[in-house]
């Protein structure tokens, strides 16, 4: 295994033999090692500001594990060429995002210092992971696995020379990091405190809100609790994390409990058959639909039940939809359009990482490359450039709820048709001047809806554009563009 070098298809492959990482995919371990190391990313200064001005974690929490979690498998891929392609698409993702944090200090998602930590923490977090249910790796696979992270890492910046070489000298390098540079960050904190106990229901559960809130109420702490003692003592000093009594305990048997699950049948814990059918609408034409169709039928009946046992008070229960006409024609209000849609980081305004995130998942469903990808983000500024002359009225740069309700905006300028446009391109991937199924599919994961009206089995350049600017400025809601900026 050649460290420091990408590789190409013609050369030594980047994982001379199977990894030993990619052995973790489909580990149900491996649920709770990565939200440790999320935490332990998140707790870096520079990455804390990122997510906190870039990510949408917040909001749409299941769409972002599952994009994470595709893109992990493309980077530990067989196939060098299929690395290459993810390693140069992050290498874009990363390099739109720059800016300062709350106290001024700058931060650059393309920092190469910050991209080894991010590298180093879910190394950490494996090995952890292991140790803690009761399999402690040994130091021969220790050291494989770390050569493979430290070619994860030469994937994206040309080299590893950011992580030590020894693996003795990588203890010594981690424990310096957590001592001396991370901190109680705020993206940190949301991570630990808020994700959890405000996590929206997939789209799988979408149907029984009071069964997930209760459901919610009781999981969500103990995972609190569980990461918090899981994580490095000199850190949570640090923070001041409490920690719940008794956490300790309960942390080793929820390891060791999930690393019985290996016993179990490979289709029960297939990750990414797990992640696909949490994410599947009523909609979908995929065949696991039927299924989760009515498991979500069972689960309404289920929540009822539950609402007439044991009524929950509080935001747990969302109310109903007022019988209003805008209700009745399938519209949002203008709030509701606003916190769904287009506050895609959650954090209660509408700048650019909101409008960047929506291209981010426009791009990264179609799996686009250069110039595509490019285009695409040109036509979203030029969007948001409209949007702030038009809706900014106090001159702070953003665009608040209130702003945004008190105008009515109709939004279906120049501008916005432009991106309606650039969409349909990029999605017409073969240039017919059509949209087919299979590129139908690749946008919305999912065939042409019945109630579409095409011709020949095609969707035109009209009604593409037209569907998307009802969408977009009609706040209508869309079987197919509901799934893919508004949910969860």
């Amino acid at each position: 295994m050649t460290t420091g070098t990408t590789g190409t298809a013609d050369e030594t492959p980047l994982f001379a033999s199977e990894p030993q990482f990619r052995a973790f995919f489909d580990d149900p371990r491996w649920a709770l090692a990565i939200i440790r190391a999320t935490v332990l990313e998140a707790a870096h200064p520079q990455v804390g500001a990122a997510l906190a001005d870039n990510s949408t974690f917040v909001a749409h929490p299941w769409r972002r594990l599952r994009n994470t979690f595709l893109s992990m498998r493309r980077m530990f891929d067989a196939d060098p060429a299929v690395r290459e392609r993810e390693a140069a698409r992050l290498n874009r993702l990363h390099a739109r995002m720059s800016g300062s944090d709350t106290r001024g200090r700058s931060y650059d998602a393309m920092d190469r210092a910050t991209r080894a930590w991010v590298v180093a923490t879910l190394y950490e977090s494996a090995v952890t992971m292991c140790r803690l249910s009761g399999q402690p790796l040994d130091q021969g696979t220790m050291e494989r696995m770390y050569a493979e992270y430290r070619d994860f890492l030469a994937a994206l910046d040309g080299d590893a020379g950011e992580l030590p070489e020894d693996l003795n000298d990588f203890w010594r390098y981690f424990d310096r990091v957590v001592e001396d540079e991370l901190e109680n960050t705020e993206a940190a904190r949301i991570i630990l405190y808020r994700l959890f106990d405000h996590l929206p229901a997939p789209a799988l559960l979408g149907g029984a809100p009071t069964l997930w809130a209760a459901g919610r109420a009781v999981v969500g702490p103990l995972l609190g609790a569980i990461t918090v003692a899981s994580l490095p003592e000199p850190y949570r000093r640090k923070a001041g994390l409490p920690e719940m009594p008794g956490a300790p305990t309960l942390m080793q048997g929820a390891y060791l409990a999930a690393g019985l699950t290996r016993f179990l049948p490979e289709d029960w814990i297939d990750a990414e058959s797990i992640i696909e059918t949490l994410s599947l609408s009523p909609d979908s034409d995929d065949p696991r639909a039927r299924t989760a169709t009515a498991l979500r039928a069972r689960m309404k009946r289920a929540s009822a039940l539950l609402r007439l046992l044991t009524p929950l008070s509080g935001d747990t229960d969302p109310d109903p939809v007022p019988p209003t006409s805008e209700a009745a024609e399938g519209r949002r209000s203008a709030e509701e359009f606003f916190r769904q849609v287009l506050d895609q980081t959650g954090d209660g305004h509408l700048d650019w990482p909101d409008l960047a995130a929506m291209a981010r998942e426009l791009a990264t469903r179609l799996d686009l490359d250069e110039p595509e990808e490019t285009r695409l983000y040109d036509a979203f500024a030029a969007w948001w450039r409209e949007l702030q002359a038009a809706l900014d009225t106090d001159g702070d740069g953003r665009v608040s709820a209130d702003e945004y309700a008190a105008a009515v905006p109709s939004l279906a300028g120049p501008a916005l048709i432009r991106v309606a446009e650039v969409l349909f391109d990029v999605t017409d991937k073969d240039g017919s001047g059509t949209v087919d199924a299979d590129e139908h599919r690749a946008l919305f994961r999912t065939a042409f809806h019945r109630d579409l009206t095409i011709t020949d089995g095609t969707y035109d350049r009209s009604a593409f554009v037209g569907d998307f600017l009802s969408f977009m400025s009609g706040r209508r809601r869309n079987t197919g563009y509901d799934p893919l900026l508004a949910d969860a």
